[in-house]
């Protein structure tokens, strides 16, 4: 559900909040009930909620200084997303050093220490009572998440901000990303085992909830940490496609040309494509291939070939330049299964082909 925008930013909110925010107004219901116990039942379970509310607040922010911060350095961010393991800012591109992605992963730890460390002095001079639990809550809360966003292994922020350190010291991204990869994995592993260590060394006795918590958590750390690896080595492959390279040679023919008369053009150029220009060769559609397959070749000198050609909408017209991370982002966002190449002057260079362009990645 999208709640609106902050500073440009869709925020949007997932149907799992609710879960968590029903697992917090149980959690704490009877804590309320003994520092505020004129609101024993449902009002107690209400100033649950309106923890949860506030909580999240303050996950917003966290998640805010992320995308200013990316949006400084010219980011584009797409929206923020608010759910059951916290929330998440979602950006058009990678950063492209290491030190703006140290710093576009640390602001948002410490946006939830000083969130934390301003709400706990508060708390401390509050009277006793709902507030007072609900300002100490907050602050812990902030504190806690802050502290653990900073261990450094993926998807964490800290593992981000581990990525960026060993990405500055080998000239690699990629190097990075498997680092700090593999320690979300060790992490995550960690976590699980946590009760169980804790019972053993400690005399701490966890119960269902700890184990089950340790549980969720834990697999939410080893998912993020296993996806950063496989998107490591996505990125890995991602210089090797080049759309100049990938691209079929193509022609430009005038809307009404016969569609036989424009593949006869196109055999003779021995060109693998066609694209209708204008007048003044403004590219305005591309030939679809299924199109032309489809139509019968006793049918082609009758049909023009903007019959079957499909209109140029935004994204489907590329500039010849792009590769790597950068087109396949282009083609993500107006996915098609052709793309027309111009030139930075604006003429035509030729057409790319999705199915090219997978199969230059399944070959890298």
């Amino acid at each position: 559900m999208r709640l609106g925008q902050i500073a440009g930013v869709d925020i949007l909110l997932r149907s799992s909040w609710v879960l968590i925010a029903i697992l917090i107004a149980v959690l704490i219901a009877p804590r309320v009930e003994q520092v505020a116990p004129g609101l024993a039942g449902p009002l107690a379970y209400v100033a649950g909620v309106v923890f949860a509310v506030l909580l999240y607040l303050s996950v917003l922010l966290h998640e805010l200084s992320h995308a200013l911060a990316a949006r400084a350095f010219d980011i584009p961010v797409q929206h923020i997303t608010l759910g059951f393991m916290g929330g998440g800012t979602h950006m058009d591109s990678d950063t492209n050093s290491p030190g703006r992605e140290f710093v576009v992963s640390g602001v948002g730890p410490l946006t939830s220490l000083v969130v934390g460390f301003i709400a706990l002095p508060i708390a401390l001079v509050t009277p006793d009572g709902l507030i007072t639990f609900l300002l100490e809550g907050l602050a812990f809360a902030n504190i806690i998440v802050g502290v653990f966003n900073l261990v450094p292994g993926l998807p964490l922020d800290g593992g981000r901000m581990l990525q960026a350190v060993v990405w500055w010291m080998t000239k690699k991204p990629y190097v990075g990303s498997v680092v700090a990869g593999w320690t979300g994995r060790v992490l995550a592993v960690l976590v699980v085992a946590g009760p169980l260590v804790a019972q053993n060394l400690t005399s701490f006795e966890p119960n269902l909830f700890d184990v089950v918590l340790a549980a969720v958590i834990g697999l939410f750390l080893w998912q993020g940490a296993s996806q950063s690896l496989v998107m490591a080595n996505v990125r890995r492959k991602l210089p090797a496609i080049k759309a100049r390279t990938l691209a079929r040679r193509a022609i430009g023919v005038p809307p009404d040309l016969p569609l036989a008369e424009g593949l006869r053009r196109a055999r003779a150029e021995q060109a693998g494509a066609m694209v209708v220009v204008a007048g003044d060769g403004r590219p305005l559609a591309v030939v679809n291939e299924a199109a032309v397959t489809a139509t019968p070749v006793e049918r082609r000198p009758w049909v023009s070939c903007s019959a079957v050609a499909r209109e140029l909408d935004t994204g489907l017209l590329l500039e010849a330049t792009l590769e790597g991370e950068a087109l396949m982002r282009a083609m993500q966002r107006t996915p098609a299964t052709e793309y027309v190449l111009v030139e930075p002057t604006g003429g035509l260079f030729g057409v790319l082909s999705a199915a090219d362009v997978d199969q230059a990645f399944a070959a890298s």
